[in-house]
C-alpha cells in the first residue's frame, strides 16, 4: 500500500524525542527521513534510565523516535558539513529541527538561510517554549515546558500529598510529535494548493496546554480556584475508580448517569442502590455523592478483578480494568488491531514497537525498519545526492563527516 508520505523526502536536524518522534512517524507512512546528527551522535543514544538499563534489549529511547529512517553524520560548524546540508535541502520537501533560534543562526540553518534554495521547503521548528516571549530561546523537555508549565503536574497531584506527581517518560514528547506530523501533513496540502513552503512551529507548552483546554479555558474567564481529582467527591459516582478485592483499579465512564444506573446496580448485586432517594437520580447523587461513592466502594471491593471482568462484560456503559504494561502488550485488541507491531533489529533478533495512532484504508501501519546506527547511511545517502568517492573521502579527511 502506498503511504501517505510515500516520496517525501524528509531531513532531520534534531535530537532526543520530541522532533524525531514526528520524523519517525513520516517514516512509518512512507517518507524518506534521513537523520543529521552530530559526529558524537544524538544525545539521546547516551541515555539511561529504569527503561533501557538492560543493555541486550532494544533501547527505547533510541528505537521509538528514530525506527524506519536513515542516519548520516555531519559537522555543520565545518564549511564542508554545511555545505552538505545546503545540497540536501535543496531537493527536499521538509526540514525538521529542534535547534535552538541562536544555534540555528550561528550554523547557518535557519529558514533565511534555507529558504533560498528551496522555495517549496516545509521549515519545522518544535520547541520547549514556543518562537516568542522570553524562553524563546531556553532549551526545554517535556517534564518542564508541558507536565509542569502548563498546569499538569498541578492539577494530578492531590492537596496536602507529599509531592507532585511525575511525568511517565516521553509523555508530552510523543503528542507533540504526532501534534508535528500531523502539521507537516496540513503544510504539504496547502504546498499542494499554493505551490510555495511554509513554516511550521510547535511547542511542548503550546502542545500541554491544548490537552489541558478546558480547565485553562475555565481558568482564563475568571473561574477561580478548579477542583483537581478526588475520588471519594467526584461529582458523578460512575465517573470515578473503584478498587477491588485483589487491590486492581476499575475505572467507570458513564457520562450519561441516569441511563447506566440501574443497569450497574444489578450487576453489582445492589440493586436497593437503584431506588435509594439518595441516589436514584443525577441530582440526588451529586448531593450524596460521598455516601455513594462509599457504597460503590465496598461493592466492587467485594470480588477480584478477575470475576468483575466476567460480571461487567455485558456492561452497556464504558468501563475498563487499569491495565498493567504486561497486560496492554498481550491485549487481543491491540493485537488485532496491529498496534504493537514487530521488526527486526540490526542484531538480528525480532521486537515490538507502538505503531502511530493512525491507520489508513484499514492497514495497520508498521515500521519500515529499526533506528539506524550512528551515520550508517553516510556514504550511501551522499552518493545519492551526486556525490562520488572520491568527493566522500576528501569530505572524511577533512572531518566535516565526523
Amino acid at each position: 500500500m502506498t503511504g501517505p508520505f510515500d516520496g517525501v523526502r524528509v531531513i532531520e536536524v534534531a535530537s532526543w524525542t520530541f522532533v524525531p518522534g514526528a520524523g519517525a512517524i513520516m517514516a512509518d507512512l512512507g517518507a524518506d527521513v534521513i537523520k543529521v546528527e552530530p559526529p558524537t551522535g544524538d544525545p539521546q543514544r547516551g541515555l539511561r534510565n529504569g527503561l533501557n538499563a538492560d543493555e541486550s534489549a532494544p533501547n527505547p529511547f533510541l528505537q521509538v523516535p528514530n525506527r524506519g529512517k536513515r542516519s548520516i553524520t555531519l559537522d555543520l560548524s565545518a564549511p564542508a558539513g554545511l555545505a552538505i546540508l545546503r545540497r540536501l535541502t535543496k531537493s527536499s520537501d521538509v526540514l525538521l529541527t529542534s535547534y535552538l533560534p541562536k544555534v540555528r543562526a550561528k550554523l547557518g540553518i535557519d529558514i533565511a538561510d534555507l529558504r533560498p534554495l528551496n522555495p517549496r521547503l516545509i521549515y519545522v521548528c518544535g520547541s520547549g517554549w514556543g518562537s516568542g516571549g522570553p524562553l524563546a530561546d531556553t532549551g526545554g523537555f517535556d517534564s518542564a515546558a508541558a507536565w509542569s508549565a502548563a498546569g499538569i503536574q498541578y492539577k494530578l497531584t492531590p492537596p496536602g500529598a507529599d509531592e507532585p506527581v511525575p511525568q511517565p517518560a516521553a509523555f508530552f514528547d510523543l503528542q507533540g510529535s504526532s501534534a508535528i506530523a500531523g502539521a507537516v501533513a496540513m503544510a504539504l496540502f496547502r504546498r499542494e494548493r499554493t505551490g510555495t513552503g511554509g513554516t511550521v512551529d510547535v511547542s511542548l507548552l503550546a502542545t500541554g496546554m491544548w490537552t489541558m483546554s478546558p480547565d485553562l479555558t475555565a481558568s482564563a474567564a475568571g473561574s477561580g480556584e478548579l477542583p483537581r481529582p478526588n475520588r471519594r467527591d467526584a461529582p458523578n459516582p460512575i465517573v470515578n475508580t473503584y478498587r477491588t478485592q485483589d487491590d486492581r483499579w476499575i475505572n467507570l465512564v458513564c457520562l450519561q448517569a441516569d441511563r447506566f444506573w440501574p443497569e450497574l446496580c444489578e450487576l453489582l448485586n445492589r440493586p436497593e442502590l437503584a431506588v435509594d432517594p439518595r441516589f436514584r437520580d443525577t441530582p440526588a447523587r451529586f448531593a450524596n455523592r460521598v455516601a455513594c461513592i462509599a457504597e460503590l466502594d465496598r461493592a466492587f471491593f467485594a470480588r477480584p478483578l478477575a470475576e468483575w471482568r466476567g460480571v461487567l462484560a455485558g456492561f452497556s456503559g464504558v468501563w475498563s480494568a487499569a491495565a498493567t504494561f504486561e497486560e496492554v502488550c498481550q491485549s487481543e485488541q491491540v493485537a488485532d488491531n496491529g498496534y504493537l507491531p514487530e521488526i527486526t533489529g540490526a542484531d538480528g533478533r525480532p521486537f515490538r514497537v507502538v505503531a502511530p495512532p493512525y491507520q489508513f484504508d484499514g492497514v495497520p501501519t508498521a515500521p519500515a525498519g529499526p533506528a539506524p546506527e550512528i551515520g550508517q547511511h553516510t556514504e550511501e545517502v551522499l552518493l545519492e545526492f551526486g556525490m562520488d568517492w572520491d568527493e566522500i573521502s576528501d569530505l572524511r579527511d577533512g572531518g566535516a563527516l565526523g
